[in-house]
């Protein structure tokens, strides 16, 4: 089920246990009907669609840029810097999105790329534009599913570095306005998922739950900027 967003209308408003901020601080969003997922909809190769929104304590920013904020290409800040570009899913909320008619399929190498706004804050020496080894990273637990019932999630690794098999701690290289492809998992940034390593070989719809419950205010949880398919089903 799709919950009302909220919006912040004042800087430093505080979420309630909710999600949706204090009562005096927001203003509820009824969100339109059209974000819903679609079969017969256009594919396309980025999040164009809404299955399912469940934020949890302390989300809200971007919620006044919602859906677009989380649909189309990634808006990255490169290696030392995080996107302003996402919605902030707060403490275990989750999200997942589909593809309109499209879908992702199980094919060379990685299948689909998810990107948050982890960024390299630590220089070091060997590392002078920051260490990836010691991200700031908000992580997240990544599953998929072809019929939007039955989910296979991908073990996520968040207690120590590397973080494989979780989203949320690689910087986002890839923006429209830098000409980097959002496609290609070798330069794109984010985290690379492989539908091979959860045994399923089509998935309509990939959903995103933050695994760090961690943050305040409206920025709490995992920052989704945007998803894109690899490896995508043919017309």
């Amino acid at each position: 089920m799709i919950r009302p967003l909220c919006r912040i209308l004042a800087a430093g408003a505080v979420a309630a246990a909710t999600g949706c901020g204090d009562p005096g601080g927001v203003d509820p969003i009824d969100l339109a009907d059209d974000v819903a997922c679609n079969p017969a909809a256009p594919a396309t190769r980025t999040a164009s669609c809404v299955l399912s929104l469940d934020l949890g304590p302390g989300a809200g920013f971007g919620a006044s840029s919602y859906p677009d904020v989380v649909f189309g290409p990634p808006r990255g800040g490169g290696a030392r810097a995080g996107s302003l570009d996402v919605l902030s899913l707060g403490k275990g909320g989750s999200i997942a999105l589909g593809f309109g008619g499209g879908a992702i399929v199980d094919g060379p190498g990685p299948d689909f790329l998810v990107f948050e706004n982890a960024f390299y804050y630590v220089r070091t020496a060997d590392h002078p534009e920051g260490d990836p080894t010691r991200p700031w990273k908000e992580l997240g637990e990544v599953a998929v599913s072809e019929d939007g019932t039955s989910w296979r999630s991908f073990p996520c690794s968040k207690d120590a570095y590397p973080f494989e098999g979780c989203a949320g701690w690689h910087a986002v290289l890839s923006s429209p306005d830098d000409g980097v492809s959002p496609f290609d998992p070798v330069v794109a940034g984010g985290e690379a998922f492989d539908l091979a390593d959860v045994g399923l070989p089509r998935a309509r719809f990939v959903r995103v739950t933050d695994a760090s419950k961690v943050g305040a205010s409206d920025t709490a949880g995992f920052d989704l900027d945007a998803v894109a398919i690899v490896n995508e089903a043919p017309p």
